[in-house]
């Protein structure tokens, strides 16, 4: 049910107070009003206002305002207030069901793991252990335990399968008015954009605008656009506004100024409590050693460590994702995903709710590949507790949506909808050649998106996609970018006759150029 804009506007502005009074930064603002009544400047007869021009001048306002602002990025807008809890997780029921039974399927392959190999979800180390796990914190990657008998609790593919089979019961027999001609893997009828309203959101990726990974614009000349840029950038990281920054990313972000300006985005600050926060999970992944750490164990040594970009972050990775498996902050982010966070039971008390915890902490089973979510963010940032906080927002605010079944725009369903929807539209005998020959095409960019093609591209060209990602707010890019992939390699893909034959025309994104390739594909295709 929609709500008056008014109404929604009250609630919103009602969620966001109830949610900063019980903030860190609430505490701080009243600290500082009170100390600024010892100023000479405060008099008591403008109590009100001074205390106000105070926070002001002191850049106490320019906080608050980012903290509001990240709370309007992160939370959906607010749903009839009649509405039940689930709606706000996802309206759909029939998605709310696939995604359940799917958490179902995962747990099932953890659980008969943990019964095979005879290892319990949780345990406390032994004190000999907790200081030797201590002493080689930083090198763990040099640890070569055998991890033969475990195996990812499910890959991309697997997923994409059960997406496959997702279907509106509300059709039956596919019988879908505007939606019979869709021939792709994806068979349910979501809203999903056109190249006209993509152009029209993305518009600060036109031709005719300067931007940071085009080599040779006949606009502007880069280096040209580039100090100006340099310099546009300064100026919004020294205003310290979250929303400034945003806005300005789309165009791309200098190396230089990148950490600092995502960080400004995401609203991370890395004060002394949150580097306190770290070493709190960092002592729990000391103390207790859980099941999914050798599940992230394995997925590094499976993927991070053997990327020709990725592999000399190994130690990061384990820290970054084992302090990960333990924060139950992470845990909030279900009020408005999808998912739901998996219940395990103290021995002998099964289906006691008393006796029910969330398995992992953070409720966050991981899959092969989940270590490509933080690797590249080892580029930016070099402080484990500043890149631990940069990997929990991206994953709350984008990530999550990669992996779970919803019916959200910048969730993977919509996803490989975009996707496939884009290729039959605008390349439709590339999309009917692969289709006939068995290639169906997102079976091949499947991956690429669920990883947000972290492993895929160069890295100076990943973070100018994800540049992208934090501009907008959303992940459609990541579906145009795929479709722009097959756009970009179609006279060499109209001639395979196989599977094989296409991924192998594929295999290899590391020489492609993100932001040409967008640009082309979305303002250079006729429409």
């Amino acid at each position: 049910a929609m709500l008056d804009p008014e109404r929604g506007l009250s609630l919103t502005i009602a969620r966001v107070v109830q949610r900063l009074q019980g903030s860190r930064l609430h505490s701080q603002l009243e600290r500082q009003a009170r100390v600024s009544l010892h100023k000479p400047e405060i008099k008591l007869e403008s109590l009100k206002e001074d205390i106000k021009d105070f926070l002001k001048t002191s850049g106490w306002e320019k906080k608050l305002q980012n903290a509001v602002y990240s709370e309007l990025n992160v939370f959906p807008s607010p749903c009839h207030p009649a509405a039940p809890p689930e709606h706000i997780k996802e309206p759909l029921a029939y998605m709310r069901k696939a995604q359940g039974s799917w958490e179902k399927r995962i747990l099932k392959s953890l659980n008969s793991m943990c019964t095979e190999l005879n290892i319990p979800l949780a345990q406390k180390r032994p004190v000999n252990e907790q200081k030797e796990l201590l002493n080689k914190w930083n090198e763990m990657g040099t640890d070569e335990p055998d991890l033969s008998l475990f195996r990812p609790v499910y890959a991309p593919k697997d997923f994409l399968e059960v997406l496959m089979n997702l279907r509106n019961p509300n059709y039956e027999n596919g019988e879908q008015p505007s939606f019979r001609n869709h021939l792709g893997l994806i068979q349910v009828p979501l809203k999903v954009k056109d190249i006209p309203e993509l152009k029209e959101d993305f518009s600060e990726l036109g031709l005719n605008i300067g931007q940071l990974g085009i080599d040779d614009s006949a606009q502007v000349p880069p280096e040209f656009f580039e100090n100006e840029h340099v310099r546009v950038g300064q100026k919004v990281l020294a205003e310290q506004d979250s929303a400034a920054a945003q806005q300005y990313v789309r165009q791309g972000c200098p190396t230089a100024l990148r950490a600092d300006l995502w960080a400004l985005i995401l609203n991370v600050s890395n004060q002394p409590e949150d580097i306190l926060y770290y070493e709190q999970l960092k002592s729990n992944v000391i103390q207790h050693d859980l099941l999914v750490d050798s599940l992230i164990y394995k997925d590094v040594k499976l993927t991070a460590s053997n990327d020709d970009y990725y592999f000399v972050f190994e130690d990061y990775l384990y820290q970054v994702l084992l302090c990960f498996s333990r924060d139950t902050s992470v845990l909030e982010h279900f009020t408005y995903s999808s998912a739901t966070p998996p219940k395990s039971y103290i021995r002998g008390k099964l289906g006691m709710e008393e006796y029910a915890v969330f398995y992992p902490p953070n409720g966050v089973i991981p899959f092969h590949g989940f270590s490509m979510y933080v690797a590249p963010l080892c580029f930016l940032y070099h402080e484990p507790s500043k890149l631990y906080q940069i990997f929990r927002e991206m994953y709350v605010r984008f990530f999550f949506r990669l992996h779970s079944i919803s019916s959200h725009p910048s969730g993977i369903v919509s996803l490989c909808l975009l996707f496939e929807t884009l290729l039959q539209t605008h390349l439709p005998q590339l999309f009917y050649h692969l289709r006939e020959i068995g290639a169906q095409p997102l079976r091949i960019s499947f991956k690429w998106m669920v990883r947000a093609f972290s492993g895929y591209l160069a890295t100076d060209q990943l973070l100018l996609l994800w540049d992208r990602i934090l501009g907008y707010n959303s992940l459609e890019v990541l579906a145009v970018l795929a479709a722009a992939v097959f756009a970009f390699r179609a006279v060499n893909l109209m001639e395979v006759t196989s599977l094989a034959a296409a991924e192998a025309v594929l295999a290899d994104l590391s020489t492609l150029k993100v932001m040409p390739l967008l640009q082309i594909f979305l303002f250079a295709t006729v429409t």
